[in-house]
This record gives structure tokens, sequence and C-alpha cells, in this order.
């Protein structure tokens, strides 16, 4: 099921189509309240996947910043040092 949605905003390089994608169905997902469709709901988390994925890219594209981009590495390493430090004291 759905973790967590990641920020997709003012990255360099941006964001990818497949990155867009999984955002949305990550977001369809937790919407929807299960990790597969039926297939009597497949066409409707197609749908919903593509709408999702179209307004986001509509965001992501429309969005300014003064910020300088960040470094999707950095970020990762930060977000791994996060999830260490959580873990470590359980």
């Amino acid at each position: 099921m759905c973790r967590n949605i990641r920020q997709l905003h003012n990255f360099d390089p941006p964001a990818t189509p497949a990155e867009v994608e999984a955002a949305a169905l990550q977001y369809v997902r937790k919407v929807a309240g299960s990790a597969r469709p039926s297939k009597a709901n497949e066409a409707a988390y197609a749908a919903a996947v593509a709408e999702v994925s179209a307004a986001t890219t509509r965001l992501l594209e429309a969005l300014v910043t003064s910020a300088p981009p960040k470094d999707r590495e950095v970020e990762a390493a930060r977000a791994r040092a996060r999830s260490a430090a959580r873990y470590a004291r359980g």
C-alpha cells in the first residue's frame, strides 16, 4: 500500500513522467483503499491515474520558486539518514 508520496517539485533534473505516474498511482491506491483494483474497477483506476498524472504535470509546470533546485542524491541521503535514526531507536 502507499507509504508516502514523494515531493516532485524543484528537483534537478525535473520529475520524469514515470515519477509523476508513480505518485498518481500511490494517490489513487490510498484514496481507493486498496493496492490493486478488482477486474470490475480496473478501468476506473486507470482513468483516475491518468487524470491525476495530468493534473500533477500541469501543477509542476505552473509552480514557480526562487529556491535553487534540490539535488536528488542529497535528498535521498537525508531520507536514508532520517530512516536510520528512526529505526535505530526501536
